[in-house]
């Protein structure tokens, strides 16, 4: 009873984030506003031209919604780009706030691009690791092997979670110092504000959460445990 009684807190704590973040963006992206003269992607187009980010592009996004800084685009899925929602909206000045990020060359907002291409060299190493842990195993037949391929597990599954940690401040300077204040100077009504700010507060814990749910992907763990 008390391991089952602790899994499912380990699956509510890993879980319950993405759960949520997935309930307060589709809450708000049911119905179309009245008062948006535009929709998302018009809404980013807009505020970039404001700040004078005329080089950065608006794109349709191929797997979630983002902002590029090498690309120096922000790119939103179709229901986003195209959608008059509160979601649509908020959104659209949520990924906006991270192009102000760069343009300012913020110093959380570098440090978080850099620590990126640390974690994808990191997920690249364990995965070579974890090809490579079983051959090392059968060659030398040293318990060695399950050191490695427990690092080559933390190192795939693990590392994007403590970027994701280590960068939310990141997040949440977009969602409420950036897109917040830029939404109540007049493209919202005051009783949109409230959803407004859950959906920021969803938005900068996205990543976070997914990376937390990609800790239960089981069939990398079995993969890993059989080494």
């Amino acid at each position: 009873m008390i391991y089952l009684l602790l899994l499912g807190t380990l699956l509510l704590v890993i879980l319950g984030p993405q759960l949520w973040v997935q309930h307060v963006m589709a809450k708000y992206n049911r119905h179309q506003e009245e008062n948006f003269p535009g929709n998302g992607g018009n809404l980013a187009r807009h505020l970039l031209d404001r700040y004078g980010l005329h080089q950065v592009q608006v794109e349709k996004a191929e797997s979630g919604d983002h902002y590029d800084p090498g690309d120096k685009a922000v790119r939103l899925s179709k229901d986003k780009l195209e959608g008059r929602t509160l979601t649509a909206i908020t959104i659209a000045a949520h990924e906006v706030g991270h192009a102000l990020q760069d343009a300012a060359d913020e110093p959380l907002f570098q440090w978080r691009t850099r620590l990126g291409s640390v974690a994808i060299g990191a997920q690249r190493l364990g995965s070579f690791l974890l090809f490579a842990a079983p051959i090392l195993s059968i060659v030398t037949r040293a318990p060695s092997a399950g050191l490695l391929s427990a690092m080559a597990a933390f190192l795939v599954m693990g590392s994007n979670v403590i970027l994701q940690l280590a960068t939310l401040p990141v997040e949440l300077d977009a969602s409420y110092k950036k897109a917040l204040p830029l939404l109540r100077s007049g493209y919202l009504q005051p009783e949109q504000y409230r959803g407004a700010e859950k959906i920021l507060r969803a938005a900068a814990f996205t990543y976070l959460s997914a990376s937390l749910a990609g800790l239960l992907n089981f069939w990398q763990w079995i993969r890993v445990l059989k080494k």
